[in-house]
């Protein structure tokens, strides 16, 4: 009688904490949904208190440390918040590495790394680390919107590069795909297929546009861009960035 009573009451405490996580995931998520990325954020910390190995919480905290990270204006002030990004980010790749999403996420915080390091040689690193993330969350999920914006990002960026440090990309890693604004593009625009509401694919792909010198096709992405609603605190500021160049196009 004394087993099953222990038994019956460790089973009402694995049904307690599942409950109790399911309650923090749902506060986190609310907070979202209204645009309050620091309280989320809270939440889903709580969520890996009492359960580290929960990949949806891990995944949110990546996501939404990296938002943070990406509002301070200075280096140094960004930098915390991309390196506890990138803990939560690896955090999920050991306890997941096949997941489409896992590996989006450790595309993203390879690209922002880049931003923060100063060794030349770990920057490098990092650029193909972003691209083989990207390209492996694809293989997983090929109708990964965010992944398959990740992959046209990667092409832009390495297409803006200086003539110098594309060839130190190289000669570091031979054989790396090379990058085109074609393909920037046709990522982005196959993206925004997929997603018709990610509105950083919208204002990065009229820059791609422009970039080629296509200034029609860039307005008419931006006027697209600024009637999408704001699906993340960062939309405004996006849009905002795409009206200014929209002003500057017409």
């Amino acid at each position: 009688m004394k087993k099953i009573l222990v038994s019956i009451m460790m089973g009402l405490s694995v049904i307690s904490f599942s409950q109790d996580i399911n309650v923090l995931l749902k506060e986190a998520q609310n907070f979202e949904k209204t645009l309050r990325d620091e309280p989320a954020l809270e939440k889903y910390k709580q969520v890996l208190a009492v359960s580290p190995t929960n990949v949806a919480a891990l995944l949110k905290s990546t996501e939404l440390t990296i938002a943070l990270g990406s509002r301070q204006k200075e280096k140094n002030s960004r930098r915390p918040f991309y390196e506890a990004a990138k803990v939560y980010a690896n955090r999920a790749y050991e306890l997941n590495s096949n997941n489409a999403d896992v590996n989006y996420v450790m595309s993203i915080i390879s690209g922002k790394m880049t931003e923060i390091e100063t060794d030349n040689k770990k920057v490098i690193e990092y650029v193909k680390d972003s691209r083989m993330y990207a390209d492996k969350a694809l293989s997983i999920n090929p109708r990964h919107a965010k992944a398959t914006y990740a992959l046209g990002k990667w092409n832009f960026k390495i297409v803006q590069l200086s003539w110098v440090k594309k060839m130190a990309v190289k000669a570091f890693f031979g054989g790396m795909a090379d990058a085109t604004i074609e393909d920037a593009i046709k990522y982005m625009e196959k993206a925004r297929t997929l997603d018709q509401y990610y509105v950083v694919n919208y204002l990065d792909l009229a820059k791609a546009y422009k970039y080629d010198n296509k200034p029609s096709k860039a307005i008419d992405v931006l006027e697209k861009m600024i009637k999408l609603p704001n699906r993340t605190s960062d939309d405004a500021s996006f849009k905002a960035e795409g009206k200014k160049l929209l002003d500057e196009l017409l």
